[in-house]
């Protein structure tokens, strides 16, 4: 569903767990850093608003948005964290070098997450130009580093729920 349509305040509204003495890994590109930071910035912002303390947020950078696919299988089998949340920015350029990097990217990081100990959230923007990257930031989309926070407590509280059965 586009942004404009759905955001935060529709995941939030359908309430979110206590995240107290949860660990959130949070794996991020240096690609495109002025967007991958403020995305790394609403993530974490979220997660210590729902009770996850500062020293419970493990943050690590690789170089670009295909590295997160190896950054994130390291991080989920350290065993130090509950989720892992993978930021990156792939913004379209006039190669089909985009097309090769945001394809290989979503299908390694969905292995990831379908195969995994824990849950590996997909925080990787997609755009055609900067514009639509800064919009979705901290622009006039909202950030979307907050919903990658919101939907990593949401799956660990997930996981959590089926392991006391």
């Amino acid at each position: 569903m586009a942004s404009a349509q759905y955001n935060i305040n529709d995941i939030i509204a359908r309430g979110m767990p206590d995240a107290t003495g949860m660990r959130v890994g949070i794996v991020v590109s240096e690609w495109n850093d002025s967007i991958t930071l403020a995305l790394t910035d609403g993530a974490a912002k979220t997660l210590k608003q729902y009770g996850v303390k500062e020293e419970d947020i493990l943050i690590k950078t690789v170089p670009g948005s295909f590295e997160l696919i190896y950054g994130s299988s390291l991080m989920a089998q350290s065993h130090e964290v509950d989720a892992v949340i993978a930021i990156g920015c792939i913004i379209r350029g006039e190669t089909p070098h985009f097309d090769f990097i945001a394809q290989g990217t979503t299908n390694g990081l969905a292995a990831l997450n379908a195969q995994g100990e824990v849950p590996v959230i997909f925080g990787v923007l997609t755009c055609s130009n900067r514009q639509q990257a800064e919009e979705r930031s901290g622009g006039v989309l909202g950030n979307k580093g907050e919903e990658y926070g919101a939907t990593a407590i949401k799956m660990i509280a997930y996981r959590r729920s089926l392991e006391k059965k």
